[in-house]
């Protein structure tokens, strides 16, 4: 009886190289004689060459060769090229390379594991009383929902010193009010004014010292005649660049405009340089918007204007394709209003809300419509109501916003 191990071993590398033994009987088959079941079994073993070069020897080869170099790459993980280290050969290796365009703000948003919110601040800009007065109702609305973010308002210093603890006129009482109630930092700047054209347009450039608001790592600077509706936080942990804002919906496709209602902006010397000189550079007509846009139409990060940038009037049109992005979604004003975070009072002609009057909105207000045979009047009523709630907070100058997300009318 021949030994097992041997028997073993030639079974195996005969499986694997794929000769069979030959045998006599197959032999006599094959020249067609009948074979003779008492010859012995002649076994004709393969060579060692035979062997290496049949299929099942090259395919096991290969697939030990694969499971080799896949555990050397992962072995040697951190040996590996990266991204950093071939931008670094491919500028000479060493640490002179240029800073890119969106740079990564040099001060972390978190520290020990949690949100340094003292980095980002909601921003407003004030030139007269009677925007003083819509920024304390925007920072009572960001106070009460809770925002995590600080609060700065940019007024003129010659209102009041921001360590004032007597107010003495109605600015500086609105301005401790906002200090003292709200946590808002007082920060006084000089007026950027245009000769010419509307003061409150021409003033609106003050909006742009946003971008001079170095103490913050970011800064989201939104229109004072405006709503808040919900807070926006999270905005602030977008990726890095020096502004994020959305597109005048209203007129896209068509035009591709950015809305400077509401931007987020990375403040920097740099940044604030190139908008100071494209403001002195500018035309007579060119305000804010047309500074912005001029800077970065085609370099900004756009945000949605679902949920960031509501218009009121878009409750008055009779088409909301351009709002909604399509022309497949039902308009369902209560939807719209729930979703939306930032509604801007725009509903020319009537005036803004402050300076409106109830004949004014009753003339422009909002069709009713016929639905299921039955008339439906919801936007009238939400529209009505961001008028009725604005002139309300504002007469008590105790602002506490009645508006809350609606139900279905």
């Amino acid at each position: 009886m021949p030994p097992l191990l041997g028997n073993t071993w030639s079974s195996f590398w005969v499986s694997l190289s794929g000769y069979a033994p030959l045998q006599n009987g197959d032999n006599a088959a094959t020249a067609g004689t009948a074979p003779d079941s008492s010859l012995n079994t002649l076994t004709v073993r393969p060579s060692i060459g035979q062997i290496l070069m049949s299929k099942r020897v090259r395919y096991a080869a290969s697939a030990v060769c694969a499971g080799v170099i896949f555990f050397l790459a992962f072995h040697n993980y951190g040996r590996l090229p990266t991204l950093d280290s071939l931008r670094q050969q491919a500028t000479g290796g060493g640490t002179g390379a240029s800073a890119p365009y969106c740079p990564n703000p040099g001060v972390s948003p978190s520290v020990g594991g949690q949100t340094d919110w003292s980095r980002f601040a909601y921003t407003q800009y004030v030139t007269n009383q009677a925007y003083l007065c819509n920024s304390v109702m925007i920072f009572e609305t960001l106070h009460r929902l809770k925002s995590k973010a600080d609060r700065a308002m940019m007024y003129p210093e010659s209102m009041m010193d921001p360590a004032e603890t007597n107010p003495d006129s109605e600015e500086a009482r609105l301005l401790v009010k906002a200090r003292d109630q709200y946590d808002v930092k007082l920060v006084p700047v000089a007026v950027q004014r245009r000769s010419g054209g509307d003061a409150t347009w021409a003033e609106s450039f003050t909006k742009l010292l946003a971008f001079n608001q170095t103490q913050y790592q970011r800064v989201l600077n939104v229109d004072s005649d405006a709503t808040i509706l919900q807070t926006m936080d999270e905005l602030f942990f977008l990726p890095p660049c020096p502004v994020a804002m959305p597109r005048a919906y209203w007129l896209f496709p068509d035009n591709k405009t950015l809305s400077s209602q509401l931007m987020l902006v990375q403040p920097s010397e740099v940044e604030f340089d190139r908008v100071m000189k494209t403001m002195e550079n500018s035309g007579r007509n060119d305000y804010d918007m047309e500074i912005v846009n001029e800077l970065y139409i085609d370099q900004a990060m756009i945000l949605p204007h679902r949920p960031y940038d509501l218009l009121t009037c878009e409750f008055r049109g009779d088409s909301h394709e351009k709002y909604l992005g399509t022309d497949r979604e039902e308009w369902d004003p209560v939807a719209v209003f729930n979703e939306a975070k930032f509604l801007h009072f725009s509903d020319w002609p009537v005036p803004k809300p402050w300076l409106s009057n109830a004949a004014m909105r009753e003339q422009h207000q909002p069709a009713c419509e016929m639905k299921d045979g039955k008339e439906d009047c919801t936007a009238r009523t939400l529209w009505n109501g961001f008028y009725e709630d604005f002139a309300e907070r504002r007469k008590s100058r105790e602002p506490s916003s009645t508006l809350r997300l609606a139900s279905p009318i």
